[in-house]
């Protein structure tokens, strides 16, 4: 069965650009498009695409505002953020409203491809280009004023971070590392707990300001 993507972008010129270059995979269907968030909305609700490709510069309502409406009609539909190096803020918005990752709009096929197939695996695939751009930019230093002043993480922790920053799933990694799936997410808990978050985005992002997970 093929994933059903809709695509949100006020702009026909990228529409159609992302279009192409994913119905050359055959595993996705672009069923719809839509010019603004509430067509995106009205769109999803009548035809419960499996990913959303958004934009969040769009006219009468925005990217954010259509998730916000979207989670409210209790639509759990994976969202990718369609994005510039120029909306820091409203990505780090987006991505704290639960977008499975974020992608510019002039990325190549190959990570468009990785993007959707992490989000249909309803994992958040934080591609390394965009984030040091994003979240080098000190964006989240407030959130993680606490984190401490050296590596808390063993190897083996580090190591099962950076697969995860790669959108590797945990039975990939148990698999990759030679350990269990429970294993894998006994060292995310610990992960977490260390860097004081609670999720793998937060945890990738923490680990990057610390300087201790090379992408």
């Amino acid at each position: 069965m093929k994933v059903k993507i809709l695509i949100a972008d006020d702009h026909l010129i990228v529409r159609e650009g992302l279009k192409l270059i994913i119905e050359t995979n055959p595993k996705y269907e672009i069923i719809g498009e839509a010019t603004n968030g509430k067509e995106a909305v009205q769109f999803a609700e009548a035809s419960r695409p499996d990913i959303i490709l958004l934009d969040l510069n769009m006219p009468e309502m925005g990217g954010l505002d259509a998730m916000t409406a979207l989670q409210a009609k209790g639509l759990d539909i994976p969202v990718i953020i369609l994005t510039t190096y120029t909306e820091y803020e409203l990505m780090t918005r987006g991505l704290a409203l639960g977008a499975k990752g974020y992608l510019l709009k002039d990325t190549g096929r190959e990570m468009i491809f990785r993007s959707i197939d992490a989000a249909v695996r309803g994992e958040t695939l934080l591609l390394p280009a965009i984030t040091e751009k994003v979240f080098g930019k000190g964006m989240l230093a407030e959130e993680h004023k606490t984190l401490p002043a050296k590596n808390p993480l063993t190897d083996k922790e580090l190591a099962v971070l950076q697969a995860v920053a790669r959108g590797a799933r945990s039975k990939e990694i148990g698999h990759e590392l030679g350990i269990s799936e429970r294993t894998v997410k006994a060292h995310l808990t610990n992960i977490y707990n260390k860097l004081g978050v609670d999720s793998r985005m937060q945890a990738v992002t923490a680990a990057m300001e610390l300087g201790i997970l090379d992408l």
